[in-house]
């Protein structure tokens, strides 16, 4: 086990790093000055080379790059060219909520699509299969903006049964959190499905319907516990499909996470901010996958960590 985690931390050192310098390259070639819209689309030339100077923008970019890399090792993302804020003080003050809604995103997904998945996977090739196959890829496909705006529409406009918008109790999270877990609930169901469906073709299965064990019964008790490896899977690799959602979901809501702060960076070409939340995200989706790599010999005990 420390060997395993010992590589798999210098492998996330190494993804970082590269995650770090692509970003940067990306970002710093883009034909946008981020001068010019500091310094204001009224300020002179001068005014824009001033500006340029005063955030470092005139270096050589290699530079920039070994600079950033040294601020990087401090812990240090660099500061706001707008905010005049540390990026960490930024993501740090959005991060709570972001993480809240992610809870409660995963959550809905789970019960979601496990549950229609076991559903479908238990009555293979009936109608109630097709239809489950059907509305999973219907979610699937359907644009993230479309589903927020139909549930605002139709929970917020007409029934009034919950907020428009805004950050506070329970009320708030249930829409953005649901139209999360709808699009990936899809993803869910599909995947629990196959698993179980392979699960139910295995001999100690075949056993307990020789028993006389009820099917539910057979499918709760027996069946997703042994197919829960690939969802277990799955939540790792769903975060970096949930930090790609969170920026769309976020401002159609005005949910105060990071993602409504990566939207404001790119519309002010806010560099730092969108480099430190690229880097965040990174992070996220390296540690979900390796914890769920981490959980999955409890899971499954014939599986060994080397």
């Amino acid at each position: 086990m420390p060997a395993y985690l010992a590589r798999r931390l210098i492998q996330t050192a190494l993804i970082l790093l590269g995650v770090a310098t692509i970003t940067f390259l990306l970002l710093h070639f883009i034909p946008a000055d981020p001068a010019r819209m500091v310094a204001g689309r009224t300020a002179s030339a001068s005014q824009v080379e001033q500006v340029r100077q005063q955030l470092g923008l005139d270096r050589p970019v290699w530079v920039q790059f070994g600079h950033y890399l040294g601020n990087l090792l401090q812990g240090n993302l660099g500061r706001s060219y707008l905010q005049r804020t540390q990026v960490t003080e930024l993501i740090g003050a959005r991060l709570p909520a972001t993480g809240l809604l992610m809870l409660g995103a995963i959550l809905c997904e789970l019960l979601i699509g496990v549950t229609l998945g076991a559903f479908a996977g238990a009555r293979r090739g009936t109608a109630a299969d097709q239809a489950v196959i059907l509305g999973a890829l219907v979610f699937v496909s359907m644009p993230q903006f479309v589903i927020a705006l139909s549930l605002l529409y139709v929970f917020a406009f007409w029934l009034g049964w919950f907020p428009i918008g805004g950050y506070g109790d329970f009320k708030h999270i249930v829409l953005p959190a649901v139209t999360l877990g709808l699009l990936g609930g899809g993803w869910y169901a599909r995947v629990t499905r196959s698993s179980v469906i392979e699960v139910l073709r295995q001999d100690f299965i075949r056993t307990a319907r020789a028993k006389g064990l009820d099917r539910w019964r057979i499918v709760t008790v027996h069946v997703l516990p042994n197919a829960a490896l690939p969802v277990i899977a799955m939540i790792g690799i769903d975060i970096g499909y949930f930090m790609s959602g969170i920026v769309v979901v976020e401002s159609v809501f005005g949910w105060p996470g990071i993602g409504q702060l990566t939207w404001q960076a790119i519309q002010q070409i806010d560099i730092p901010i969108i480099m430190g939340v690229t880097l965040v995200s990174a992070c996220a989706i390296v540690l979900g996958n390796l914890l769920a790599d981490l959980v999955a010999p409890f899971i499954d005990p014939r599986i060994k960590l080397r």
